[in-house]
């Protein structure tokens, strides 16, 4: 039986490194020829995540975002066509109903790229979704997919006309479909299995990264990009309203799209339940959590000698940490007495 790899079972090696300065370090990449983006940073599609003040400001910032499909066609197409000419935006469509009414709408508003959005995307319906997208699209116009957990469900969407693809099922903080289905595959595995591919298609890591640190290794073990959610959530620029928490701090509702209160929400029925709801601390502006996640990616990739991306994939040395290393690396002064 294969062992599958979490963020935090292994560690980069520190390398020799020539980097003066974070500063040399650039984070850019690109998901496609007309979407170069200065960090490799897309906001979910979720309700409590990705909406106006989110995607202009994360562009803004050298990210991008994608506008979830929790609504009407009318409401999205709102949100994407009131975006200024300059912000990269993508938006999520689904697989079934009005979709190709809604992607068409979706792109005649400015979308500069679709995001297939399925919590289990290795599925007929994600072919024949891709298949029809790509008969009512330009050929050259970028459409992401997902979520898949291994090679075989990465290759076969890349094949069926993914330009990229999210990586992950089942690790995001606020999903417990491993609990309630009992499949999924540690995040990081994911990543590992998928950068085998052979496709010209982009990797997109998406759940279970909770630190600058799962940023950088996710880069390091192949990803082009990362997914977020809860590091976003319960910012000023995250959609739904700051409450006063029991204890008078304050919060910001933070919820999974397969949760019973989001599907009540959306489609007035609740399916086979595969999130929860929460919420998180009020984390103010999302320029200062981007702003603390680049200087630890910087200074991530300077560890192992690495100016950009792809040089980090190529000079990315890994150990496989025990269980007590685990607790070595996390912050344990309150274990010093």
């Amino acid at each position: 039986m294969k062992t599958g790899l979490t963020y935090d079972d292994v560690l980069l090696v520190p390398q020799y490194s020539g980097v003066r300065s974070r500063s040399e370090v650039k984070l850019h990449s690109e998901l496609a020829e007309f979407i170069k983006l200065d960090l490799p940073i897309v906001a979910s599609p979720m309700d409590t995540v990705s909406e106006c003040k989110m995607a202009n400001r994360l562009s803004q910032l050298g990210g991008t975002a994608i506008i979830h499909r929790y609504n009407t066609i009318t409401e999205q197409t709102t949100i994407v066509a009131s975006l200024p000419d300059q912000v990269k935006v993508g938006a999520a469509v689904g697989v079934s109903g009005d979709y190709l009414d809604r992607a068409l709408s979706l792109y005649e508003a400015g979308a500069d790229f679709l995001c297939v959005d399925v919590a289990h995307g290795h599925h007929i319906l994600m072919k024949e979704a891709l298949t029809a997208l790509r008969k009512i699209l330009p050929s050259r116009f970028h459409l992401m997919a997902g979520n898949v957990a291994t090679l075989e469900g990465f290759n076969d969407l890349a094949d069926w006309g993914a330009d990229s693809v999210r990586c992950n099922i089942g690790g995001g903080s606020i999903c417990t479909t491993r609990i309630q289905t009992g499949h999924g595959v540690p995040g990081l595995e994911t990543i590992f299995e998928c950068a085998k591919s052979d496709r010209d298609t982009k990797i997109i890591a998406d759940g279970g990264i909770k630190t600058a640190g799962d940023i950088v290794k996710a880069l390091a073990a192949g990803a082009d990009f990362v997914m977020l959610g809860s590091l976003l959530a319960g910012t000023d620029e995250s959609p739904g309203e700051t409450f006063t928490g029991n204890c008078g701090e304050l919060r910001k509702v933070y919820r999974g799209m397969a949760s019973s209160t989001a599907q009540q929400d959306w489609r007035g029925k609740v399916a086979s339940q595969e999130g929860v709801s929460s919420s998180v601390p009020y984390k103010g502006p999302v320029a200062t959590v981007i702003n603390e996640l680049v200087t630890g990616i910087r200074s991530g990739l300077s560890y192992s000698g690495a100016r950009t991306i792809k040089e980090l994939q190529l000079k990315a040395k890994w150990l496989k940490q025990t269980n007590a290393g685990i607790i070595e690396s996390s912050d344990h002064v309150r274990l010093i007495k």
